[in-house]
């Protein structure tokens, strides 16, 4: 089965005239006959890159959610309205109040739209934190278990506008495509650690080897003893390829570019990764 994964939002726009960029992520999955939308971005450039890039969302019958934040659900509202009513697999803490804290104010960043308002538009949601099959060899990771020391998140979200409660992300969950060179993972921003999400991945699949891992890898907040912990172990599991984007963050790319020079690609807008 051959798997092809196009790039629809991202925070930078590759080589595609016309494409835009944005603070989002969003990814059309296809695989064999079957395809599915990895989140929609922030809402400002789903349908836009979608059309430059020849993309019938109307065809897409599944939305895949990666974890209740804007910039990976605020393009529900114009995907329902332009591509109809779709199915979309969430965990079930999606709706849960966020805020991000920084030099002493707060701001929302969750879901911008109810569940109500997005069910009045045509969403039919699939609630769940297991790992899951969501069409054949494509698997979503339900809740990551945090095993690792040093994969410790972002400490600027919280689930109040006073900063009194850590919000941990527990609804963060990845996609795991099986594949004949091993695992590929696709990450929304990955706030359960790269590493957790792969491990987790192996041991649900049986599959050992990692062929690759793609999307944000949420380094962009993170310390430089994680920075480091983290590509270390990456570099255990003989990756082929390692495409990150969105939250990545730019030191953290260019250390994973050194690490892997013969495997790196940065994720932009109109990328397109395929394996079989």
């Amino acid at each position: 089965m051959i798997c092809r994964i196009k790039v629809l939002c991202d925070n930078s726009a590759g080589a595609i005239s016309g494409t835009l960029g944005e603070h989002g992520f969003a990814a059309l999955v296809q695989a064999g006959d079957q395809s599915l939308l990895f989140d929609t971005g922030g809402g400002h450039t789903l349908l836009h890159n979608a059309q430059r890039m020849n993309v019938d969302l109307k065809s897409v019958d599944q939305v895949v959610l990666s974890h209740g934040h804007y910039d990976h659900a605020g393009g529900l509202w114009p995907l329902l309205q332009a591509a109809g009513p779709k199915r979309i697999l969430a965990h079930p803490e999606i709706f849960t109040r966020r805020y991000v804290l920084r030099e002493g104010s707060a701001r929302s960043v969750g879901v911008p739209y109810s569940e109500e308002f997005l069910t009045g538009l045509g969403a039919s949601f699939s609630y769940s934190d297991a790992f899951r099959e969501v069409v054949p060899g494509v698997f979503l990771t339900g809740e990551v278990p945090r095993r690792t020391s040093y994969e410790e998140g972002d400490a600027g979200l919280f689930c109040d506008e006073a900063g009194c409660h850590r919000d941990r992300v527990t609804d963060d969950q990845s996609l795991v495509i099986v594949t004949e060179k091993g695992l590929l993972l696709l990450l929304g921003c990955c706030h359960a650690g790269v590493v957790n999400t792969l491990e987790l991945a192996r041991e649900k699949t049986g599959v050992e080897q990692v062929y690759g891992v793609m999307g944000g890898c949420h380094l962009a907040f993170s310390s430089q003893p994680q920075i480091d912990a983290t590509i270390k172990a990456l570099k255990r599991y003989g990756l082929k390829k390692i495409c990150p984007g969105h939250c990545t963050g730019f030191h953290a790319a260019a250390r994973l570019a050194a690490a892997f020079p013969g495997g790196f690609k940065p994720m932009q807008v109109g990328y397109v990764l395929e394996v079989d």
